[in-house]
């Protein structure tokens, strides 16, 4: 009880004021002890979602769980992304504690630095993205996987359950073997899918032997001063993710480039001695400008346009 107290306490940051999370807390004490219950007595069953839609820029569809049941995944989460982090790769930077895009970007250009010879040389870049990555996540594998990490059954069966309350198929297989996708909104789906690509990522660094390799969740990168290398690198990738994790590489979304040409990466055109922003977020940065935007959008612009070269749209911004 005493966990699922300091769980409480922290999923209630930022959510206080949600009609949902305060309903729960009218009862609060009855809910709590209706959840440890449940896992004690492993009668817990993941409640049903409820999807919207969202465009960030792109359409996205966000499932969102219960109050109870989003208590359980900040419990699941609060205990298992210690042990997790600590066995991820050091450029593995997607939903992880001191990482992130930010110092994706900077190690991106480290690495750049280095194969190209502090830019005397021809650096080229791999850059991969997997197909409709979160719909695509096949469950027995991933539960495989976890098995790989822990024998204890009462945690197994308790991720079997989150894992299980989710498909991006209507049609539900016997047994739930052709059973796939993880929830966009669920907190859990975050360490998941970290833990699936963590396969990826031990076959690229210990099998392949790649030095320069990123990845932010489904989109990596790999440098080379070898553009031969990258291309029997790319056959490898392909065959590895559709034979043992069933993912596909986006066919509209893979290349090669070299650095000096411009590299599409998180958001940012990447070159030798700058990165800007895509025409695209330029032009919806200064579309949401328009009119009396809020000062949290005007701070919030004005901190993502900090990391790149962007003086003429910070110019335009600094108007407000």
């Amino acid at each position: 009880m005493e966990n699922l107290l300091v769980t409480w306490e922290r999923f209630l940051r930022g959510k206080r004021h949600k009609k949902d999370v305060a309903l729960f807390q009218l009862n609060l004490t009855d809910n709590l002890i209706d959840i440890f219950n449940a896992l004690k007595n492993k009668t817990y069953v993941h409640g049903l979602y409820s999807a919207f839609n969202i465009s960030d820029p792109k359409p996205r569809n966000i499932h969102k769980a219960t109050v109870r049941d989003r208590v359980v995944h900040h419990l699941i989460y609060k205990e298992l992304y210690p042990y997790f982090d600590k066995i991820f790769i050091y450029d593995s930077y997607s939903c992880r504690i001191n990482k992130g895009t930010h110092k994706a970007m900077n190690r991106f250009r480290q690495m750049a630095l280095k194969v190209s010879k502090n830019n005397t040389k021809t650096c080229f870049v791999l850059k991969c993205d997997i197909k409709k990555f979160f719909a695509n996540i096949d469950h027995l594998i991933l539960k495989k996987i976890l098995e790989k990490h822990t024998k204890d059954k009462n945690i197994l069966w308790l991720l079997s359950q989150v894992i299980d309350s989710f498909s991006s198929s209507h049609i539900y297989a016997i047994a739930d073997i052709c059973k796939k996708g993880l929830p966009l909104g669920n907190l859990t789906s975050q360490l998941l899918v970290n833990v699936y690509m963590h396969e990826f990522d031990m076959y690229v660094k210990q099998e392949l032997k790649v030095k320069y390799y990123i990845r932010y969740a489904d989109d990596f990168v790999v440098l080379s001063a070898d553009k031969k290398c990258l291309e029997n690198l790319l056959t490898k990738f392909h065959n590895f993710l559709n034979n043992k994790l069933h993912l596909t590489l986006h066919e509209n979304k893979v290349y090669i480039k070299t650095y000096a040409s411009g590299v599409d990466f998180l958001g940012w055109i990447h070159f030798p001695y700058y990165r800007q922003l895509r025409t695209t977020t330029k032009k919806r940065i200064i579309k949401n400008m328009k009119g009396y935007p809020k000062p949290e959008t005007i701070n919030s612009y004005r901190g993502l346009l900090g990391h790149g070269n962007t003086y003429k749209i910070q110019k335009r911004i600094n108007k407000y």
